[in-house]
């Protein structure tokens, strides 16, 4: 094999690639044994089908046709050793020359990551928002934990916003019964609504043993958008009570014994969770400065395959609850343009903070060590609520396991560039990474 590498840009290459027929020839060999054992011919044995059969059968361009599929690829990256190169995401194949017999000649266009020179991270300073936590936020996560310990109790009174009611419902069209439309004993939250339409507003009055019918549109089954008559019976209604705010309460809901206590340890944890946001905002605006000032090129084909998957990741989703990407640009005001302008930007920006991370990860020699690999594995699998050896073996499968330990390895590049920088806050404040480390220092815990 010859080849031959042209630059087309900082991020691009085009390689031109001659292989002599006869190193075409194992992959020929392969070709017809693979072919010959799904071909039928009658008097012959499958797998023992002379290679003339197989010609006449099947045809010789296609066998030909075969073989180079399968060369292709091999000499691709014969030729990108050759060459040193660093290649990334897939390779545009363009077969220029081939006939039967004579050398194959190819080109293959391919993103390289570009040669990036590291500025100093020790020069960076950024500037975050200043802390503030005020007392509301400390009252709504006390008002959440009362709600938590919220008890029900049964009232001989109309049912209003905000209680639990046990309901039967019947659903008619025409006098005719819906498949599915009938419900006995089921709790509502009054207000919440989580079942149907209009259904909220006929029970609010209704106390225990009174009926009434609303009117609702159906969607789905075999009434989908028709209007049905719905009777609803109410059997017991209940307020929510909400526990005392007391040190006996403290003492119910946390480890603490005074409810001071424990408005202390709320404080700490909203003040630790606005510290982490404060240090993703530095590390963030720290990512964008190294970029402008390393003026990293954006690999197109690999930006083009990022866009392709994010908007492929969009469309599952909206898919999973039931949405179609026109309802969502519908929803959002948006062309299918814009949003692929967004995605673009988006993706031109995270392609170059990989690169950037790659190589400080290459500059520095970044090791990865088979713990911390398996501990980022069991964070993913529970994110999957999967066991983590079905979703090892899962990226294994579908050849992801080494996407995964580069973000790992970008990951430690990062940590390292977070201790260099300066970061203040808008008082000028010195922020350090101590909360960063004790939520990381949690986390572990938790997981083991």
């Amino acid at each position: 094999m010859k080849s031959t590498v042209e630059t087309l840009s900082p991020t691009r290459v085009r390689l031109a690639i001659e292989v002599p027929f006869v190193e075409l020839e194992p992959s020929l060999k392969k070709a017809y044994r693979e072919i010959g054992s799904q071909v039928q011919v009658p008097g012959f044995r499958r797998g023992k089908v002379p290679t003339a059969v197989i010609d006449q059968r099947v045809g010789r361009g296609t066998v030909l046709n075969e073989a180079v599929q399968e060369a292709i690829p091999e000499n691709i990256m014969a030729a990108v050793r050759e060459h040193d190169l660093k290649t990334l995401g897939r390779p545009e194949v363009e077969i220029t020359e081939f006939n039967d017999g004579d050398s194959l000649n190819f080109t293959a266009e391919v993103d390289v990551r570009p040669e990036i020179t590291i500025p100093d991270a020790s020069t960076i300073e950024v500037t975050v928002d200043e802390l503030q936590i005020d007392d509301s936020e400390i009252d709504e996560q006390v008002k959440n934990l009362r709600e938590r310990f919220a008890t029900l109790k049964t009232v001989e009174r109309a049912a209003a916003e905000g209680d639990y009611v046990q309901i039967d419902l019947n659903a008619t069209v025409d006098g005719e019964d819906v498949p599915g439309g009938q419900a006995s004993n089921i709790s509502h939250e009054v207000g919440s609504k989580q079942l149907l339409p209009g259904l909220d507003e006929a029970v609010v009055g209704l106390a225990a043993g009174d009926s009434t019918t609303f009117t609702t549109q159906l969607v789905g089954g075999d009434f989908a958008g028709r209007d049905a008559d719905v009777a609803v019976t109410v059997r017991t209604v209940k307020e929510k009570e909400l526990p005392e705010l007391n040190d006996e309460f403290a003492q119910m809901a946390s480890e603490f014994d005074t409810i001071e206590e424990l408005r202390g340890d709320l404080r700490a944890r909203v003040t630790q969770g606005k510290q982490v946001e404060q240090i993703y905002a530095a590390r963030d605006k720290a990512l964008a400065q190294l970029v402008e000032a390393a003026e990293v090129p954006a690999p197109e084909g690999v930006v083009r395959e990022e866009v392709a998957s994010r908007k492929q990741a969009m469309v599952d989703q909206l898919e999973r609850i039931g949405a179609s990407l026109e309802e969502y640009l519908a929803a959002e005001e948006k062309t299918e343009e814009q949003i692929d302008t967004e995605l673009t930007e988006a993706a031109t920006e995270g392609v170059k903070v990989q690169l950037l991370l790659d190589t400080l990860a290459d500059a520095e020699d970044v090791q990865v060590s088979d713990d911390e690999f398996g501990h980022e594995i069991v964070h993913r699998a529970q994110r999957a609520g999967m066991a983590p050896q079905q979703y090892y073996d899962q990226l294994v499968r579908s050849g992801a396991a080494a996407a995964v330990f580069g973000d790992v390895r970008r990951g430690k590049a990062l940590a390292a560039v977070m201790e260099r920088i300066t970061i203040k806050d808008s008082a000028g404040n010195p922020v350090t990474l101590d909360a960063l480390r004790a939520a990381n220092e949690a986390e572990h815990n938790h997981e083991h």
